[in-house]
């Protein structure tokens, strides 16, 4: 299944959230996903802090090994980043009137991605901590 067609499921699952041209975010994500790589979980959201910010959608891609969150600009371009478990220090789940957000605490930087459905936050915690916990448990 593609990361377009698993972003496609998840938007059925939960309703709302704000997010734009999940096609082309969802091409920047599987253009670096390595070939030893499995994609597991994908979202969709703003990835800035503003809820009033609706024109920098990423989509979010947990793998086997790390997450992954492309963006597609718009002109031209395309940014990308990479969470590998050895640079994850933790995360933070908020919840709004409309909205939620997450934020992703890593070595370098802190990732927030906001105007997400609700509905989605506590699976969204669920499966990046899981993944996040195990990973680091196997390196140690």
């Amino acid at each position: 299944m593609s990361v377009y067609e698993m972003l496609v499921e998840w938007k059925k699952k939960f309703r709302g959230g704000i997010s734009w041209r999940l096609f082309q975010n969802s091409k920047v994500i599987e253009e670096h996903i390595n070939p030893d790589e499995t994609v597991n979980y994908v979202f969709a959201g703003q990835k800035n802090e503003s809820p009033f910010d609706f024109f920098q959608t990423a989509v979010v891609a947990l793998t086997d090994k790390r997450i992954l969150i492309g963006q597609k600009r718009v002109l031209f371009g395309y940014a990308l980043s990479s969470i590998t478990p050895d640079l994850y220090n933790d995360m933070q789940i908020y919840e709004t009137l409309l909205f939620g957000k997450i934020e992703i605490d890593t070595v370098k930087e802190t990732i927030v991605i906001s105007n997400l459905p609700k509905s989605s936050l506590v699976e969204i915690e669920t499966i990046i901590s899981s993944f996040m916990m195990e990973a680091k448990d196997h390196d140690d």
